[in-house]
């Protein structure tokens, strides 16, 4: 079986990255969960994460936010290391709400029928407040769980984090959001190659 281990910015990034491991076909199992908020946390134990590859598959996923592109943040946070070939450093552009806008039958479940989905949600300046946008949409319970209003602008309400977590484990499919999402796409498909080669590497 394949050990992996998954580092990531909050509860939310923390879900989708168990669900993209729960639709791998191999054997697998989850050594570690490791997040303590905010990108800041992630890119200071680089070194950390290195080292953790040598053994398992490391998975360590963060939002691209304001950096130009993927490859630049790649760069930024690995620097003169030597990047392990188990390290899969993934990138969600720009954040990790636009690969969760990005399974539109999913998104329906939650929000409801109104609202316009977004046809491409990796090209979106700010993805979460677009989600929050369509929560406003939403039947009333979602809506109160996703929303509050902070000095007039639509912020991230107090079940955020709870509403969104039980909706990922449960029904957003990352096959079906992939088909809109290209950084989700080369994400699953890197996590895929990982866990496949894993038994020839030790």
């Amino acid at each position: 079986m394949t050990p992996i281990a998954i580092a990531t910015e909050d509860e939310l990034s923390e879900a989708v990255a168990i669900r993209l491991i729960a639709e791998l076909q191999e054997p697998h199992y989850v050594t570690h969960k490791l997040r303590k908020g905010g990108f800041g946390y992630l890119r200071s134990k680089m070194d950390n994460w290195c080292q953790m590859a040598q053994h398992q598959v490391m998975l360590v996923l963060t939002d691209l936010d304001q950096a130009k592109c993927a490859g630049e943040l790649r760069e930024q946070w690995l620097s003169t290391r030597s990047e392990p070939a188990r390290l899969l450093l993934r990138v969600a552009v720009r954040e990790v709400e636009s690969w969760v806008l990005a399974d539109h039958a999913a998104m329906r479940v939650l929000i409801g029928p109104k609202g316009t989905l977004p046809p491409h949600p990796d090209e979106l300046p700010d993805p979460k407040q677009a989600l929050l946008r369509l929560a406003n949409c939403a039947p009333r319970g979602v809506r109160d769980d996703l929303l509050r209003v902070a000095d007039g602008r639509l912020a991230q309400g107090l079940g955020y984090n709870a509403c969104l977590v039980h909706w990922v484990g449960s029904v957003w499919n990352p096959g079906q959001a992939a088909e809109r999402s290209p950084s989700l796409q080369r994400a699953r498909k890197r996590l895929r190659e990982a866990v496949r080669t894993f038994g020839n590497d030790v």
